[in-house]
Parts: structure tokens; C-alpha cells; sequence
């Protein structure tokens, strides 16, 4: 097969499949998560059902490579963040501050829940977990945070404490649970000398 015309279908059906997608979210935007439908979605892109079927095989494999395309969208979107943010604890609070308003939007409960399984997931947390203690250990490095415990567990700490952020009233009080989540990594005043290993 010419490569041109290759390079055509595949951009064809990266077109279709991401249609699907964009369909699937307006859906779920409209009428909620459990109103998706097979009909709703070629409905909605014009596509026929039977084309449909020939790019997944159902409603979950369509909402888990949505969920999927989300997840991929928010990890990309907080390299943006710690790329343009100032220092080592800059870059922390950065990032912190951003996934946490992340889960406050859509961190939501109930059927939205369903979708935070399978191994997508897993593989999201994992490198979003490693995301982080890459930027915990470069603001460790740089004498910002406390000593008494590893980076690898700041890390553990700050991504459990910022789950907290599902259930804030509002983006300021996500802001300050981010504030308080900072406040109880940092290096304390006068500590300095506390932490060193006894000789």
C-alpha cells in the first residue's frame, strides 16, 4: 500500500475515533455517564451504527478510550504546568495546585467512579505518582522540604492529602487545602539541625 494513502486512512480513522470520543463526552455532559448509547453516539457524528461497531465494540470500550483520552489530556496538561512555573517549589506548588483543581472538577462521585478502574488507571497513577516525586526530590534537593521523611513518601503524602480536594466547596478552598498540604512538607523553621543523623 502507497504510504500516502497509508498515512490517508489512518488519519481517516483517527478523525472517526476521535468524533466517537468528542460524541461520547457531549453525551455524558448532556444526560450523564449512564445515558450513553451506541444510537446516541452515530447519532451524534453522523457516523452509522454499523461503522461504529467497526471502531469498538461497545459503550464501555468507547467510555474507557475516553477516559483514557482524558486521563493522557491532564498529565499532558500538568507537564505544561511545572514546565512553566519558577524553581523547585514553584514547580511543586505548580503542579499540586493544578492537579488538585483537576479532582475538584472531576473527581465527581457515582457512576463517574466506574471509570477509575482497569489497568488505563493504574498505569496513570503510576506515572503520575513518579511525575511527582520527580518534582518532590528536586525541591528536596534544593533544601525546601523537611528531612525526616523520604521524597518517595512526600510524594505518597501529598497525592493522598490532595484527594481531599473532591470534597472542597469551592477552587479557594482547594487552593488552601493546597497551602496547608505545602505548609506540612516544608523543611520547619530552625530545623535544619534536628534531622542530622547522630554521629
Amino acid at each position: 500500500m502507497p504510504k500516502l494513502w497509508s498515512e490517508t486512512i489512518d488519519a481517516h480513522r483517527q478523525a472517526v475515533r476521535g468524533a466517537v470520543l468528542d460524541a461520547a463526552a457531549a453525551v455524558v455532559a448532556d444526560h450523564g455517564l449512564m445515558s450513553v448509547t451506541m444510537s446516541k453516539i452515530a447519532e451524534r457524528t453522523g457516523i452509522g451504527r454499523a461503522t461504529l461497531y467497526k471502531y469498538f465494540p461497545d459503550v464501555d470500550a468507547i467510555l474507557t478510550a475516553w477516559h483514557q483520552r482524558q486521563i493522557h489530556d491532564h498529565l499532558a496538561y500538568l507537564s505544561g504546568v511545572r514546565d512553566s512555573a519558577t524553581g523547585p517549589s514553584g514547580r511543586l506548588r505548580a503542579v499540586l495546585e493544578a492537579y488538585a483543581l483537576i479532582t475538584f472538577r472531576h473527581g465527581g462521585e457515582g457512576p463517574a467512579a466506574l471509570l477509575h478502574q482497569g489497568n488505563h488507571v493504574a498505569q496513570a497513577q503510576e506515572h503520575l505518582t513518579g511525575f511527582l516525586e520527580d518534582l518532590v526530590t528536586e525541591a528536596a534537593n534544593a533544601g525546601a522540604l523537611r528531612k525526616d521523611l523520604t521524597p518517595v513518601e512526600l510524594a505518597g503524602y501529598c497525592l493522598h492529602a490532595t484527594a481531599a480536594a473532591r470534597e472542597m466547596s469551592s477552587e479557594e478552598a482547594v487552593l488552601r487545602l493546597i497551602l496547608v498540604i505545602l505548609t506540612g512538607i516544608q523543611e520547619p523553621s530552625g530545623a535544619q539541625d534536628a534531622h542530622q543523623p547522630p554521629r
